[in-house]
């Protein structure tokens, strides 16, 4: 007795077509896995990028339940605070992580901080800096004067007065390179290129995604196309229904048919992703045929043309100059960086006035040398944004950053440069399987209303 539990579908395909069970069977499963596939492959890239932002809604009592649920399941991409059920890509929403692994995979391994502040080319800033910084630099030598001693700044011959802003005018560019002379000798005490990229990032998920898809967009779109490989793998699940029918074998024909298509349609979605990843990412050496069909992963194989997309992206969205300096003069050790350009300024402020101004002031008290330390020290960290945070600027040093950090990427092991990408899609792997199989089911089930078993 035939044990295979029968289900009829909405349309008699045998009668419409006139062809038996084995062929409307051969034909249809491979199509619909081959669906499965590319649904599956195409909805998870969409998934590791799309939203940016979390997107859902509020769910009465989730609020209670979340804490009841497990770790892994507590910390999907599918719950917010409140009782908020909704989605955000994986990226994104790991934008802390990510952005770390970014450091961790790619920054840390082509240079340190000093390297890409050498590449910024300190000198022309400290040019740009001295140019725009003089009008103030002038101003507020004379307020700090005029407003603490005004009437024994006012009894000075109007020559001495001249000379002494002259002296100023004259050595501000000797200053200014200094300063970031300065800044560069201690530069890995300043600038903690780790904390200043998970910041941003962090702040900024939309650049991170940015960044990811604009270094991998063949491989991502390479990873669509390969779901089609359902097609191949739907050709056994169909073989197997047959032979089960056929042969009605003791354990097997005892699985209903419908639960097998169901089973075949997941494990298929899962195939097809982990197949997907992999041949792109691995291996990241060549390899002989006898263990990878593919020799190379498509990704690493790709790294001379995908080391300047890297390069280039990372340059216009992270290491630019707006991030270095905003990090060094407002960021976790801004308060160090101030110091060092008042220390400069202190070291110059002898020299600045004359002998003779300079004693004068030291004499009677003309000069108060703290005040005008802390205010040119203050004036510069001020203005250092409207100098090097425009738009022409940054473009024309993300050039030379990029240049750099190409040559840097080109130079790397295929399995180093490969594991960039590589390990943000790792990360949440796992979901992208569950994730494949849950659509081949939902695929599958669509195969049985249409066709039935």
């Amino acid at each position: 007795m035939q044990t295979v539990t029968m289900a009829a579908s909405l349309i008699d395909w045998e009668k419409l077509t006139g062809q038996s069970k084995f062929v409307i069977d051969i034909v249809s499963i491979p199509i619909f896995s081959a669906i499965a596939g590319l649904i599956t492959n195409w909805t998870g890239v969409i998934m590791l990028f799309s939203p940016t932002h979390f997107t859902g809604f509020y769910v009465p009592g989730l609020r209670t339940i979340f804490p009841l649920l497990p770790r892994k399941v507590q910390i999907l991409p599918i719950f917010a605070p409140g009782g908020i059920l909704g989605f955000q890509g994986f990226i994104p929403c790991r934008a802390e992580k990510m952005a770390s692994l970014i450091v961790d995979m790619s920054i840390a391994r082509i240079g340190s901080i000093g390297d890409f502040y050498k590449e910024l080319d300190p000198d022309q800033m400290a040019d740009m800096m001295a140019r725009e910084a003089r009008p103030q630099i002038r101003r507020i030598a004379t307020d700090v004067i005029d407003t603490n001693h005004r009437w024994l700044w006012d009894t000075l011959p109007s020559p001495v007065q001249e000379g002494v802003l002259a002296t100023i005018d004259q050595r501000l560019p000797q200053i200014s390179q200094r300063a970031f002379n300065k800044v560069g000798d201690n530069i890995d005490d300043l600038l903690d290129v780790k904390l200043m990229t998970v910041n941003h990032l962090r702040q900024n998920p939309g650049t991170l995604s940015d960044i990811f898809q604009g270094m991998g967009a063949p491989e991502l779109r390479f990873m669509v196309k390969i779901g089609a490989l359902g097609f191949v793998f739907g050709f056994p699940l169909a073989l197997y229904l047959s032979w089960v029918e056929g042969s009605h074998p003791p354990i097997l024909s005892a699985i209903p048919s419908w639960l097998i298509v169901l089973a075949g349609a997941a494990i298929i979605g899962v195939v097809v992703n982990i197949l997907a990843i992999k041949i792109v990412f691995e291996p990241g050496d060549p390899q002989p045929r006898y263990k990878y069909l593919w020799k190379q992963g498509v990704f690493p194989k790709r790294q001379h043309e995908a080391a300047a997309q890297v390069a280039e992206m990372m340059s216009e969205k992270v290491l630019t100059v707006t991030n270095f300096t905003h990090e060094l003069l407002f960021g976790a050790s801004g308060d160090k960086t101030a110091a060092y350009l008042a220390e400069v300024v202190a070291e110059e402020v002898d020299q600045i006035f004359t002998p003779v101004a300079a004693s004068i002031g030291k004499t009677l008290g003309v000069v108060d040398w703290d005040e005008l330390e802390r205010k040119v020290s203050a004036e510069i960290v001020d203005l250092a944004p409207e100098v090097f945070y425009s738009k022409e600027f940054n473009d024309e040093k993300a050039k030379k950053i990029a240049a750099f950090a190409t040559k840097k990427f080109r130079e790397l092991k295929p399995a180093e440069f490969s594991e960039m990408l590589y390990a943000a899609i790792e990360q949440d792997a796992w979901l992208l399987y569950v994730h494949g199989g849950l659509l081949g089911i939902l695929v599958g089930g669509v195969h049985l209303l249409l066709f039935g078993t």
